[in-house]
């Protein structure tokens, strides 16, 4: 029987996107898992929270339409995206811009609770230089997204600047502080920080370049694969096709690069113990 290969995290568009054919580009290529992480669109200004729960609606609506429409396995993240409280500071202010993120968060851990979706996610701060009050409120935001992730008992997916070891132990300390096992921390877009001197207990969800994963498989096995694909037709294959990590793991396997019990490590028991009995 073939291994469950998971991609950890994807974006799809409901509007102008590929959306479920592209899915069906990741099932050919033996792709049998996914969880779609949710980005604001374009198409839905985002000015009050009930625009925050349309958008999380049409997140949540495509992956019922993968798991209806193919034999993969779909899951879905919800959260506000960080930089969401730049253009709501823009509006309303900082202080109202950080309420509604707040109680943006406060949805998505509800949506968690609903089955609806697996974690919260993708939240955190903004990935370029911002000012001094923003990266204070994005911060303030992340260690309340990390304590409702505690309450709600699941993961979290960060969206920050490129990972490296002393941010990563920033977001462990983060973690502790708001109670949240740091398994359940995952750091989406990362490089190959496996070594727990680098990751301090995070969950590294790498970005399946050919040599990052060589490099990876290399210091151990605990770590997720991403593609972060986008289903923009403006940027085809952006950031990495959807096919990537089944074309990726197959390739590595039959290379002998990759073991069968490493395979299962990776796209099976990792996320297991990241998202919880809610990932099968």
């Amino acid at each position: 029987m073939p291994i469950p290969i998971l991609d950890n995290h994807i974006h799809l568009e409901p509007f102008r996107g590929r959306n479920v054919d592209a899915v069906r580009d990741f099932e050919r290529q033996g792709g049998t898992h996914l969880i779609i992480s949710h980005l604001p669109y374009e198409e839905i200004s985002t000015k009050e929270l009930s625009d925050f729960k349309r958008a999380f609606d049409l997140t949540v609506s495509m992956k019922d339409r993968v798991n209806k429409e193919t034999h993969v396995k779909a899951y879905a993240t919800v959260g506000p995206y960080p930089v969401q409280l730049m253009d709501l500071e823009k509006l309303f202010g900082l202080d109202r811009a950080k309420e509604l993120m707040f109680r943006a968060l406060e949805m998505s851990a509800d949506y968690v609770r609903e089955n609806k979706a697996l974690a919260i996610g993708e939240v955190g701060r903004p990935h370029f230089p911002v000012s001094t009050e923003i990266w204070n409120a994005s911060n303030e935001l992340m260690l309340l997204a990390m304590a409702l992730a505690k309450e709600a008992q699941c993961a979290i997916v960060l969206h920050t600047e490129h990972a490296t070891p002393d941010n990563m132990r920033e977001f462990a300390s983060m973690a502790e502080k708001a109670g949240l096992d740091r398994d359940k921390v995952v750091k989406h877009y990362s490089p190959p920080l496996i070594h727990p001197k680098e990751n301090f207990g995070l969950m590294p969800s790498v970005l399946a370049g050919k040599e990052a994963v060589k490099e990876a498989l290399g210091k151990g096995t605990r770590f997720l694969l991403e593609t972060d694909f986008l289903d923009d037709p403006r940027r085809p294959g952006a950031v990495l096709s959807i096919a990537t990590v089944p074309k990726r793991t197959n390739a590595l396997m039959q290379q002998g690069l990759m073991t069968e019990e490493q395979a299962y490590k990776i796209h099976v028991e990792n996320p297991k113990t990241t998202y919880g009995s809610a990932f099968e």
